[in-house]
């Protein structure tokens, strides 16, 4: 018998543009963003500028500076990704997420098009930051929702979405290592969670995420891995076994007497956040495990590269 999930699929997709990235909706536009074009910071955008230490003789001295970027998904995750690098490697930390982008957003040379105004650009963050890790999170946004991917969109035409992704993701990587001069900053491609409409998508993006790195000798996290079963890495899920640390941290699993957490609210298969989707962009306020999984994923991979 079919999940009753499945019939709210098809309505998540009108929510999902309020979230930003609606990667995987169906071919209907979603709605315009609050603030379009490309000039001046739009408010539904929430930056962490890196904080002085309470205790600066406590920071180690060989301390990262990471630059988070990305989509709804990052948007969602900013907050708790900061505490996670802060609490185990005293990271000076940066995010600059913007809903419903994807990577050639954050190229130079898009302005004219972009939901990322120039000053939040991949390369000039890292002109002005000089970041030893330079994380990005992006979905893969299929539905041609920012103008900067000409219109291409997965459904419509699969060859040229993944050649034209894979032409903004090795530019991309070209425009931060040429920013970072002789200090070029790490890469650190976080790999996706399963999708429930296209998981071969889904797969096809990790997979070029993979080759990227390899080609130019950056990091993956799979931050995707953590919130998919153990036997079943592209199958969705919205609930998964409760992990030992959230049976340690009980707030995060959420059902005990079923020994199981929630990944997705019942009105949103993308986003991990458990607070209701609301018109405005922000990070998550509410406890939310899947999101609490990925930023473990994306810390312990700067944490074991740490030079």
């Amino acid at each position: 018998m079919r999940k009753p999930w499945i019939v709210g699929l098809l309505l998540a997709g009108l929510l999902l543009g309020a979230c930003g990235d609606p990667a995987s909706g169906p071919e209907a536009s979603p709605p315009a963003p609050a603030v379009p074009g490309a000039s001046g910071s739009p408010s539904t955008t929430t930056h962490q500028r890196p904080a002085a230490s309470a205790g600066a003789t406590d920071v180690s001295a060989n301390a990262p500076t990471v630059l988070y970027l990305g989509d709804s998904l990052a948007m969602e995750n900013q907050k708790v990704l900061g505490k996670s690098l802060r609490d185990k490697v005293h990271a000076r930390y940066t995010s600059a997420p913007y809903s419903g982008t994807t990577l050639c957003d954050y190229l130079e040379g898009t302005a004219t098009k972009s939901l990322v105004p120039p000053a939040d650009k991949a390369a000039a963050l890292v002109r002005s930051l000089r970041p030893d890790f330079v994380v990005l999170q992006f979905w893969g946004n299929s539905w041609g929702y920012t103008p900067c991917m000409d219109g291409i969109t997965y459904n419509a035409d699969r060859h040229h979405y993944f050649t034209r992704y894979t032409a903004d993701m090795k530019k991309l990587t070209e425009q931060i290592g040429q920013a970072g001069g002789a200090k070029r900053p790490r890469i650190v491609w976080v790999l996706q969670g399963p999708d429930p409409i296209t998981p071969e998508r889904v797969r096809e993006v990790n997979a070029l995420y993979e080759l990227q790195a390899g080609a130019s000798g950056d990091l993956l996290a799979d931050a995707g891995k953590a919130v998919s079963p153990t036997s079943a890495r592209y199958t969705w899920a919205q609930y998964l076994p409760c992990t030992a640390y959230e049976h340690d941290h009980p707030a995060y699993c959420t059902q005990p007497s079923r020994d199981r957490t929630t990944l997705h609210r019942d009105d949103d298969y993308l986003h991990f956040c458990l607070a209701p989707t609301i018109s405005t962009p922000r990070p998550c306020p509410v406890r939310s495990p899947g999101i609490l999984r990925i930023t473990r994923a994306i810390t312990k991979t700067i944490a074991d590269h740490i030079r």
